[in-house]
């Protein structure tokens, strides 16, 4: 018997019991899906926070009072924290001279941003920060000017504003010197920025600039933590630059070297690993979930090709009695198994990867395929098939011919 008819007949056994064989792809699937679903939505939004921490800078980590990932710590421990307050930031700025590039910056979202008649929808973001904020954020000026270390000394009330917010409120229009209203107070446009693009799904135009002395001035300093951005001069410089900062950090804290850390400092490569960490626990979880699923599954195929074998006993020794050799019998039904589960794999892909790209989409993530942890899933189900349906196979094409045809 060549493949191709092995193979119509394996199917042909299959849509038999439609039911039967429905049933037990549904268990694979299932068994599939958990874990091509949770892949896919680690993927989507792994890809999206190496794609977004551009936004970081290149060389650069961050000085907060909150961790940038927590998912275990109760919130209340950091909330218990001491603000770092400007002073200390502008001290800290002062201190580290010109070893690397600082930024200090506070931020407020779902501002609404007027010029006249016209305005923006309550989704602007306004930061407030100095001359290096567009550095560390890696912005870049379209026309006019930055904020300048002048604006920041005196306060001054002047802006920078986002792609998205130009082509809001000033379409056709020289934005330069016009004078917009952002909560009440008056900024005069000093500078435009290039736009950006999106990172992890928001927005990086919808963004207004202005000195964080003014910002300050406008919403007050009380409870309110600076952001400090620390920007090394080169990757190999970066260790040293961050062991020295924390040091100077500690410093102007007025921390005792006994006392741990009362600020958080991370950087790209931090947040990766913090997220790894995660993912790994998830992908932990989904993996023993599948594994059951697939081992319950692997039951089910065994069972319903014994099954087979039984209801099909009269068949297997009309074929042996013209011909059939015991290969051709363990090859059929062994094919059978494995059809079962690779379809049944097929399914739990398709719908993991819907599903997973639905609930990354929620996320924020970017849409992906994961082709790796399929072609793991299909040589699973593939291994399923062979593991689970050998013993039936065997068990068929070993039956005698003569008790097989006097079987009622």
């Amino acid at each position: 018997m060549i493949f191709a008819e092995i193979f119509k007949l394996a199917l042909s056994s299959l849509a038999a019991n439609k039911l039967r064989s429905g049933l037990t792809m549904l268990g694979i699937a299932v068994g599939v899906f958990s874990v091509i679903g949770v892949m896919t939505v680690i993927t989507g939004l792994r890809t999206n926070i190496e794609n977004g921490l551009n936004v970081l800078g290149a060389n650069s980590f961050q000085f907060t009072k909150y961790p940038a990932i927590n998912f275990s710590d109760p919130h209340q421990r950091f909330a218990n924290r001491r603000d770092i307050v400007y002073a200390q930031a502008a001290r800290f700025k002062d201190l580290m001279g010109d070893d690397a590039t600082v930024s200090l910056s506070t931020f407020r979202r779902g501002r609404r941003v007027t010029y006249g008649e016209r305005r923006t929808n309550p989704n602007v973001g306004l930061a407030g920060g100095d001359e290096n904020l567009i550095v560390s954020r890696n912005f870049d000026i379209a026309t006019g000017r930055n904020v300048g270390p002048d604006d920041v000394e005196f306060g001054r009330a002047v802006v920078v504003l986002g792609a998205d917010i130009l082509n809001k409120l000033f379409s056709g229009e020289d934005p330069l010197g016009r004078v917009v209203r952002i909560d009440g107070q008056n900024y005069t446009v000093i500078g435009t920025l290039a736009p950006k693009g999106t990172s992890f799904g928001q927005s990086q135009d919808n963004v207004a600039l202005v000195p964080i002395t003014a910002f300050l001035e406008a919403y007050g300093r009380n409870r309110r933590s600076i952001g400090i951005n620390v920007q090394a001069p080169s990757q190999a410089a970066l260790a040293a630059t961050q062991d020295a900062a924390i040091g100077v950090m500690r410093l102007v804290r007025g921390l005792k070297p006994e006392d741990p850390n009362d600020f958080e400092v991370f950087s790209n490569e931090t947040l990766i690993e913090s997220f790894n960490k995660v993912a790994s626990i998830v992908a932990t979880g989904a993996f023993v979930i599948s594994a059951i699923a697939l081992l319950a599954s692997g039951v089910g195929v065994m069972n319903i090709m014994l099954v087979s074998v039984t209801e099909r006993t009269k068949e297997i020794g009309i074929r042996k009695s013209i011909g059939a050799k015991q290969h051709n019998i363990l090859s059929q039904f062994l094919l059978e198994a494995v059809t079962l589960s690779m379809v049944g794999g097929l399914a739990g892909i398709l719908a993991g990867v819907i599903g997973g790209n639905i609930a990354a989409k929620l996320l924020n993530a970017v849409s992906v395929f994961p082709w790796g942890w399929a072609m793991i899933g299909m040589l699973v189900c593939s291994a399923i098939g062979v593991g689970f349906g050998f013993y039936p196979a065997w068990k068929a094409a070993r039956l005698d011919p003569i008790e097989a045809l006097r079987y009622e």
